[in-house]
């Protein structure tokens, strides 16, 4: 476990290769002195927050907002439909838009816990920033791509990282200090390579803004038996287009997505609300019992009843350990 004392901005710091190291080492340590136990830990800093988990972890389905992922020590293992995306401290991951995914730590121990931190994005702040950069024509030009995506975590990253987490040692610096941080970190992932697939979805009148308003009808309206007809109208597209643009975007079609949407929504009812099978799966939009139960099953690799009894154990035993 790392615990010497971070130094951000240290003037002896190397160059070259073993600059990214050394200040991956630093962000490790801070994490590692902010994070005292395993879980997710909100922070002083808006839309910043810090992770620390001492052991490998089963698969957790959520529904992922977007946001700037990065590991200091450790490693994920994150799936989208069928698709895996891996990364570890030399990486980061970007989730562009709101999208239902599987997230599994898949490094982790008590003497080097998997430590990590998510900066969550303001569509506005993208927007703004990408017409600033002139950022509109080149995403025109484009075809719409996945809303997840890795990079390379270089020291051009890191830099205003490591400022932004030794915020926390000085909170009264926060308000003044941490926009113009978390401005230079977006501004540096649109100026990299695949910065014009994080501003596709807030850019006005590109396909990928336009799957995200189709994201947000679907989010808000998931319990209604919704067409792609009306979806399409909503957003403006073709029917073939939305299915097209969508699939490209989030690795399944509008249906999917929203029968994702439903069987999440009803598993946080049953655990947070202590309901039973038949009334959540009633709430998100199921009119038949058993289709819902066969579909969570596939879902989640086993019947409702069951899989929140093993979800409270799990908490239970996490608490415990705490």
């Amino acid at each position: 476990m790392l615990t010497s004392t971070p130094h951000a901005l240290r003037s002896d710091r190397p160059s070259g290769p073993l600059q990214a190291t050394v200040m991956r080492a630093e962000l490790a340590a801070m994490i590692d002195r902010a994070t005292a136990t395993d879980g997710a830990h909100e922070t002083v800093i808006p839309r910043l927050a810090l992770a620390r988990a001492s052991q490998m972890q089963k698969p957790v389905r959520a529904m992922h907002e977007p946001a700037f992922c990065v590991l200091a020590q450790g490693s994920k293992r994150v799936l989208l439909g069928d698709e895996v995306y891996v990364y570890d401290s030399s990486q980061y991951l970007v989730v562009s838009q709101n999208l239902p995914v599987s997230g599994q730590v898949i490094d982790a121990s008590p003497e080097a816990p998997y430590l990590g931190l998510r900066l969550n994005f303001d569509p506005k702040d993208i927007a703004a920033l990408g017409l600033e950069l002139k950022l509109g024509e080149q995403v025109q030009r484009r075809a719409s791509e996945r809303g997840i995506f890795t990079g390379e975590l270089s020291a051009t990253l890191l830099d205003p990282l490591l400022r932004l987490v030794k915020l926390l040692d000085t909170p009264e610096d926060v308000p003044a200090l941490a926009p113009l941080i978390t401005r230079e970190i977006l501004y540096r992932l649109l100026k990299s390579p695949d910065g014009w697939r994080l501003a596709q979805m807030a850019l006005v009148d590109s396909h990928s803004q336009r799957i995200a308003q189709a994201i947000s009808l679907l989010s808000q309206r998931y319990q209604e038996p919704l067409r792609v007809e009306d979806i399409a109208d909503a957003v403006h597209m073709s029917v073939s287009s939305l299915h097209l643009h969508f699939k490209a975007v989030t690795a399944m079609s509008p249906l999917q997505f929203q029968k994702q949407l439903r069987l999440q929504e009803s598993r946080r009812i049953m655990m947070s609300e202590h309901v039973d099978a038949a009334t959540a799966g009633h709430r998100v939009g199921y009119e038949s019992q058993s289709q819902f139960n066969r579909e969570y099953s596939r879902f989640f690799g086993m019947p409702p009843a069951r899989d929140v009894k093993r979800l409270r154990e799990l908490q239970l035993g996490a608490r415990t350990n705490n």
